[in-house]
């Protein structure tokens, strides 16, 4: 009987090379699916985060750079650009440093995001389970958000004066204590400088509220105190004519938005009657309008001669005896 040989057997040199095929094809996935994927999930985050960058820079200029000064729209019936009117260098100083500090934290948050978001696909594409993960981020982020949250507040309230355009670098405003012209505005912190010449650093997330002194108007307003028998009439001319006299002078020109205007008399007591005089004036300049306002009036009563009041005083006369009667004079 021949001898018939079993192929049913494998032969064991040729084992590793029957194995390794198989291997390959069970791991397929392994080897080329998720490092594709992996891949693939860093040029998307790539590719958004350019187009998110470009879209902020754009909206950023065309919002927060309107432009050269003599291209800006008029407002309020052609009295001039809205902010700024009394240097257009510090205007554009102000428009470029928006732009860069809300381009700048625009891009750093999208960039944040979309990294966390990167991170968080691929450590689910290795298998990496993402639960334990976020809790324990979740619980650090809560320690930081009571660590910090005056520091928090401090730059959201900074994001939002310079979006909402609330005050920039050059403007006069009152802070509360604080009140002079803005050196720098910045996310955490805002530099005025005070009459005194001092510098004051103030946390935005304390401030609660702001007057703006430089924006698009400001008004002069001045109180002419006039003797208590005056013709009010004759006042409101020669406080009209004065006020319009100012307006044509070259030297105040553009300085006036208006004819400065007698809205009555503001008060009225012992001593004499109070009228008040009130025109609109560029940003910033209306305390200059009211010294020359106040210099011209001066000398338009003088030459209308109508009297300025004096105080009144009561004198009460006792005799010599010491006795009861008594006299009043009323002196002025």
């Amino acid at each position: 009987m021949a001898y018939v040989p079993d192929h049913s057997t494998p032969d064991p040199a040729a084992a590793p090379a029957l194995a390794m095929p198989d291997w390959a094809h069970d791991h397929v996935t392994a080897l080329i699916g998720i490092p594709l994927r992996i891949a693939l999930i860093v040029v998307g985050v790539a590719l958004v985060r350019m187009l998110a960058k470009r879209a902020i820079t754009r909206v950023v200029q065309r919002i927060l750079e309107p432009g050269d000064g003599a291209r800006e729209p008029a407002r309020r019936g052609g009295r001039g650009p809205a902010v700024l009117h009394r240097d257009r260098s510090r205007a554009r100083e102000r428009r470029e440093q928006r732009a860069r500090t809300i381009g700048s934290v625009l891009s750093s948050i999208v960039s944040v995001v979309l990294f966390v978001i990167a991170v968080a696909m691929v450590l689910d594409q290795v298998g990496i389970a993402l639960g334990p993960l976020l809790a324990s981020a979740g619980v650090v982020g809560l320690a930081i958000g009571f660590g910090a949250q005056s520091l928090v507040a401090d730059y959201l309230s900074g994001m939002l004066i310079m979006i909402e355009d609330q005050y920039g670098v050059g403007d006069s405003v009152d802070l509360g204590e604080a009140v002079g012209e803005v050196e720098q505005v910045g996310l955490r912190l805002t530099h005025v400088r005070d009459l005194n010449g001092g510098l004051w650093h103030i946390r935005n997330g304390e401030i609660m509220r702001v007057r703006n002194d430089s924006q698009e108007w400001a008004r002069a307003v001045l109180d002419v105190a006039v003797a208590y028998d005056a013709d009010l009439d004759e006042v409101y001319r020669v406080l009209e004519e004065t006020g319009r006299t100012l307006r044509e002078d070259s030297a105040f020109e553009g300085v006036l938005l208006e004819d400065p205007a007698v809205w009555g008399v503001q008060s009225v007591d012992a001593d004499g009657v109070t009228v008040r005089l009130a025109a609109r004036t560029a940003p910033m300049q209306q305390w200059a309008v009211t010294r020359e306002l106040r210099r011209r009036v001066k000398e338009a009563l003088d030459a209308a001669g109508i009297a300025l009041p004096f105080p009144r005083r009561t004198l009460w006369l006792r005799g010599d005896d010491g006795a009861d009667g008594r006299e009043a004079a009323a002196l002025r």
